[in-house]
């Protein structure tokens, strides 16, 4: 691929994925899409790479051991040319009537893996994300932005996605979704619920092949679609109604059809390899497309193609095909499966020539500059959703000079109602395990925070006052550097903007953790710019994958990452946390906190759900008032 030598309408360089889940080799109007906007980004100063399967097992190799051979931080190239990494072969995906589809190798995932974690990428622009296939597991693994483009509607890959709930989590990582066609918008509203905005492929103009004007009028047609559609389009010749001379030209691999021909017919087609003639050589040499697909595999684009060419398509009267003709503006069409109704709009295409002037002259050539173009704009919208990693430069020079703290900052005491660990015990217990700060974070209540800010000089601890608040319906999310209490029950929004009246920060606690009520994925996205930290490790959270989505989610938006033991226990204090400089106020706590460092302490899940178990629900108020007491003089006496 050759980058062209066009200048960036964009003020920043963005380092760019394009990833695809057909075979490089294969032609495919979304391969089509990837190779001519990937030429267009990289002659604009981005760095392009595009990861798609190969059948090529070379290639496939070479791009295996270039994701092997990355440092983390470094890209694969540093832009003038797209980079094809092939990381695998395609998986066909699943169809009507089969149970299961072939399961994506591990190979492939792993280095898809180790591609999004090494690679510094702002934006992973997927196409077609169904599962199973690379462009699938590339949005799971992706730590940046993400753009999901759909294409060519097909209804029954949609309908056959297993697992729709997680398909619809997965496709909640996107950033902005788009559709080549409104019919693939529909298709993909009714499945998939969402906002999809046309991003139409490019089909650039060509220059017309000269012919001589007593030749026979050229039919071209493409083995792009299925099989059935050429042995229509050879029945209907047969009721081909016309005085005019004509010739077909069939490009095909697979060779002639078994569909007999009459000798007088077989005398006006002919076949062609792909190797012999390339596509776009034969539609700039033709006058009329036939695109006679039933619907099982359309290929819209191909259409598009014809038009820029100059050659007249005459379609099957699909959906997607009148979104491309303009229901009829730039070509004709007829019913699906009717050799009848293709002879006689065939016989008026070749006998009307003002008709096909007409239709010719309305096409639409769309440059890859154009596309590019728009997908600039798109780029540049998603990237300004993340945050301003800078921090004063006054800020930063206090916080150079500060000593090292350790800082857990989620927990709670026995003002929760699901915790009976006393302040005083949470305050010794954090200062015997070298925490310097700690936020307690009560649910739904203050009071146990007001208590240990208090008490905190005594202990030697610093308490970031907090509140775990549970909203209507968006789970839970936290409070840090609060004065009043914050009432359960409103919605995300209004939780927010009274963290924010209040001059505290948003803290996002086990955000996809499905095991918590939490905000979804795109509640998130929506006040992104309300977020001031994530929890990115949190030892409760039952399945590490979930801490994982977590740091993805904080490291594509640049939002600060924290950490906390979430402890109900004593025992479960301090067993993660941040290392970072020490501050005063929450803007030297954000400041510092992005340049923290996260650590934790192995701890049994199982042993300290036990613990709090046994500490609230299996002892009877009376004792837990008794056990409290006795804690606290322990406490007092050590103290």
């Amino acid at each position: 691929m050759r980058a062209a030598p066009i200048l960036c309408s964009m003020a920043e360089r963005l380092a760019i994925a394009q990833v695809s889940p057909y075979p490089w080799e294969r032609p495919h109007e979304v391969t089509d899409l990837v190779r001519g906007v990937s030429d267009e980004l990289a002659g604009r100063g981005h760095r392009v790479i595009v990861v798609a399967p190969s059948s090529s097992p070379a290639l496939v190799r070479d791009g295996r051991r270039a994701v092997r051979a990355l440092a983390v931080g470094e890209l694969p190239q540093d832009g003038g040319e797209p980079l094809l990494l092939a990381v695998g072969e395609a998986v066909e995906p699943p169809l009507p009537g089969r149970r299961h589809a072939a399961a994506l190798p591990i190979a492939v995932t792993r280095t898809l893996g180790e591609l999004f974690a090494k690679a510094p990428l702002d934006i992973v622009h997927v196409h077609e994300p169904f599962a199973p296939s690379i462009a699938s597991a590339a949005l799971r693994a992706s730590r940046a932005l993400n753009v999901g483009s759909f294409h060519v509607p097909q209804e029954r890959l949609v309908a056959t996605q297993v697992a729709r709930r997680m398909v619809q989590l997965v496709f909640g990582r996107l950033d902005v979704r788009t559709a080549a066609y409104r019919t693939t918008a529909e298709l993909m509203g009714r499945h998939f619920p969402a906002a999809y905005r046309l991003l139409a492929p490019g089909a650039p103009a060509l220059e017309r092949v000269a012919r001589a004007p007593d030749v026979p009028l050229r039919i071209a047609f493409l083995d792009e679609e299925e099989r059935p559609a050429l042995r229509l389009l050879l029945r209907a010749l047969r009721h081909l109604e016309t005085d005019r001379p004509w010739e077909l030209v069939v490009r095909s691999a697979r060779g002639p059809s078994s569909t007999p021909l009459r000798a007088s017919l077989r005398e006006r087609v002919s076949y062609v390899s792909p190797d012999a003639l390339g596509a776009d050589e034969l539609l700039a040499g033709a006058d009329l497309l036939v695109a006679a697909s039933a619907g099982a595999e359309p290929q819209p684009g191909l259409l598009a193609r014809a038009c820029a060419a100059g050659a007249v398509p005459l379609a099957t009267a699909l959906p997607v095909y009148e979104d491309v003709l303009g229901e009829g503006e730039r070509g004709l069409l007829f019913q699906p499966r009717d050799a009848d109704s293709l002879a006689g709009q065939l016989a008026r295409l070749i006998d009307d020539d003002a008709l096909r002037r007409r239709l010719a002259a309305a096409a639409r050539p769309r440059p890859w500059s154009v596309v590019a173009d728009e997908l600039e704009l798109m780029y540049e919208e998603v990237a300004a959703r993340r945050k301003d990693r800078g921090t004063g430069d006054g800020t930063r020079r206090r916080l150079a000079g500060r000593r090292m703290i350790d800082v857990d900052l989620h927990m709670h005491t026995d003002h929760s109602h699901d915790c009976a660990t006393p302040v005083e015990v949470l305050l010794a217990t954090a200062r015997e395990r070298g925490l310097g700060a700690v936020a307690i974070t009560d649910h739904n209540e203050i009071s146990g925070a007001l208590e240990a800010a208090e008490k905190a000089a005594e202990y030697g601890v610093k308490v970031i006052v907090g509140e775990e608040v549970k909203t209507a319906s968006q789970g839970e999310v936290i409070g840090l550097f609060l004065s009043e209490l914050i009432p359960r029950g409103l919605t995300l929004e209004e939780t927010l903007a009274e963290i924010r009246r209040q001059g505290g920060l948003v803290y996002v606690p086990h955000p996809f953790d499905r095991m918590h009520s939490v905000p979804d994925y795109e509640h998130l996205l929506r006040v992104i710019e309300q977020i001031d930290a994530i929890e990115v490790f949190n030892p409760r959270v039952a399945f590490s994958a979930f801490n994982e989505e977590a740091a993805r989610f904080a490291a594509k938006y640049r939002i600060a990452a924290g950490a906390g033991s979430d402890a109900h226990v004593a025992q479960g204090l301090g067993t993660a946390r941040v290392r970072m400089r020490d501050f005063d106020g929450p803007e030297e706590f954000l400041a510092s906190l992005r340049d923290g460092e996260i650590r934790s302490t192995p701890t049994s899940y199982a042993y300290v759900q036990v613990l709090k178990f046994l500490q609230t629900k299996a002892t009877p108020p009376g004792a837990r008032r008794t056990v409290r007491e006795r804690r606290v003089r322990r406490v007092s006496r050590k103290g």
